[in-house]
């Protein structure tokens, strides 16, 4: 674990590179004319740094499409030599691995799907022992900050010294708001205890969508991340994968450019740890007030529910149930009574409103 505090930073793989790192390219490789122009637009729009296509895609459900193999690498590699710029993709496999290195692919990457498996780490960690080619790690599909942890260290110990880490969100049931819960916090964690370790954000998995790319790209560039992975496409809407959260090369030169880079961290060591621990307190706020806004639409039924069959809003037993409920919990972790009455009379009260809304309306 020492040897994951000292790790070079990206700027040190590839001489050009300077922050935000951007790697762009589509979600998945398809024909070898939608690579090479999607390719060659986002290198003449000179904000992209790398280019990226997924050639093998694990896919959660099967009939999807499951990646073009191994003939995808030809066309990124013909992408590479008509831009200049290097390449990466994801690798699951010792398979992968071997036919990524033989079509000069200059950076792998794990994805989440590999990531939560031990077993998978290693293969890919094994295939690459003599090889220190660089390599970044996605977060775990579930919110699992030692697994990630443990994903690093499988390849670091392979030999590899050039490692980064991808945050591209995790999977949590019931939000609405992202394809995958950003949880701020686990990476600003995993952050805090490597400090020099690369940390690339991946927007468009984080959203599954298009219009939520450009917040929480700069989102992640607030937090200090090294830069950002955005999915593009020629034609978006017709993508074979993952349409919904891809963009023209073109959207992708514009984000980049309307970007804020901020470096307001401090330079003394105390402070920073400090600034670290405040982040996570804005990030905890940031996840209470979603889960309060889900709350509330739930409050927002059950006063339809109310309405339709003629019941009062206001039931005096199932309050007492989840004050008394809530004092236990409380104890156990550490909250104070007093506290736990405060913050519930509040919830309730602002429920209440919700449903008398409801009601009322016309």
């Amino acid at each position: 674990m020492e040897a994951l505090k000292n790790l070079p930073p990206m700027t040190e793989w590839f001489p050009d590179l300077k922050r935000p790192i951007v790697i762009s390219g589509p979600c998945s490789a398809e024909t070898e004319e939608q690579v090479l122009e999607t390719c060659k637009r986002l290198a003449a729009t000179g904000t992209v740094d790398m280019l990226r296509a997924g050639i093998w895609k694990p896919r959660t459900r099967p009939n999807n499409f499951e990646g073009i193999g191994s003939i995808g690498l030809k066309w990124l590699h013909k992408a590479k030599v008509a831009t200049g710029l290097p390449i990466t993709t994801e690798v699951a496999t010792a398979a992968h691995v071997q036919e990524a290195l033989k079509h000069g692919v200059d950076v792998l990457w794990i994805g989440a799907r590999t990531t939560v498996n031990p077993f998978s780490v290693q293969e890919v960690a094994d295939a690459l022992k003599g090889v220190d080619i660089p390599v970044l790690i996605k977060n775990p599909i579930n919110a699992d900050l030692d697994l990630w942890i443990g994903a690093i260290e499988r390849v670091q110990q392979a030999g590899v010294s050039q490692i980064g880490a991808i945050h591209r969100g995790f999977a949590k049931y019931g939000e609405k708001q992202y394809r995958n819960a950003p949880q701020w916090q686990l990476p600003i964690e995993l952050k805090r205890r490597f400090p020099n370790l690369p940390m690339i954000c991946d927007p468009s998995h984080i959203c599954g969508n298009r219009h939520m790319l450009q917040e929480v790209s700069q989102e992640a560039l607030d937090l200090n991340y090294d830069g950002v992975m955005i999915e593009s496409h020629i034609d978006p809407d017709n993508a074979w994968s993952d349409a919904k959260q891809q963009v023209v090369p073109e959207r992708v030169a514009e984000m980049i450019n309307d970007l804020v880079l901020r470096n307001n961290l401090p330079q003394n060591g105390e402070a920073s740890g400090l600034s670290a621990f405040r982040n996570q307190i804005d990030l905890y706020d940031q996840e209470i007030m979603n889960l309060f806004a889900q709350r509330m639409g739930v409050a927002q039924k059950i006063g339809e529910f109310k309405k339709e069959n003629n019941m009062s809003i206001l039931q005096t037993k199932r309050w007492e149930e989840i004050l008394g409920n809530a004092f236990k919990k409380g104890r156990k972790l550490g909250l104070s009574e007093a506290f736990i009455e405060k913050y519930l009379k509040a919830v309730h009260q602002e429920s209440i409103d919700q449903q008398n809304a409801v009601m009322n309306k016309k």
